[in-house]
């Protein structure tokens, strides 16, 4: 049954992607609403982002900061990566559990109201011999 093991484990931890990402779960704003700030900052550097996500008036940029702000942290101090040489490589907002909830409508009839909820994701990279 366990054949092979050891070159599994060695096969896996050679894909494994070495780049530093943050991952923000269960946030209560929709997917959709995510993906439009998401596309404003992908493929930007690291302080670029920064600056678009604190004047941006979306209600989904202060969550989506505090998500670069932690990959940034991981980049630093896990792999001692300079904060100024990373950039947005992937970023994307998956659909988590949807709170179903029920209003009240005319004639004891009911409507349901759904409550998405976002799973963001970003992945930073370093930048190589990109002079920006």
């Amino acid at each position: 049954m366990a054949t092979r093991v050891r070159e599994k484990a060695v096969k896996r931890a050679e894909q494994k992607d070495s780049r530093p990402y943050a991952v923000a779960k269960y946030i209560r704003i929709s997917p959709y609403k995510v993906r439009r700030v998401l596309d404003v900052i992908r493929g930007k550097s690291y302080t670029e982002a920064v600056g678009i996500l604190k004047t941006l008036n979306k209600s989904s940029s202060m969550p989506i900061l505090k998500v670069v702000n932690s990959a940034a942290a991981n980049a630093e101090n896990n792999l001692g990566m300079v904060k100024d040489s990373l950039y947005i490589a992937e970023c994307y907002a998956d659909q988590g559990p949807t709170l179903k909830r029920w209003r009240a409508r005319a004639k004891g009839r009911g409507a349901s109201i759904l409550k998405r909820t976002s799973h963001i994701t970003v992945i930073l990279d370093e930048l190589k011999g990109k002079e920006d």
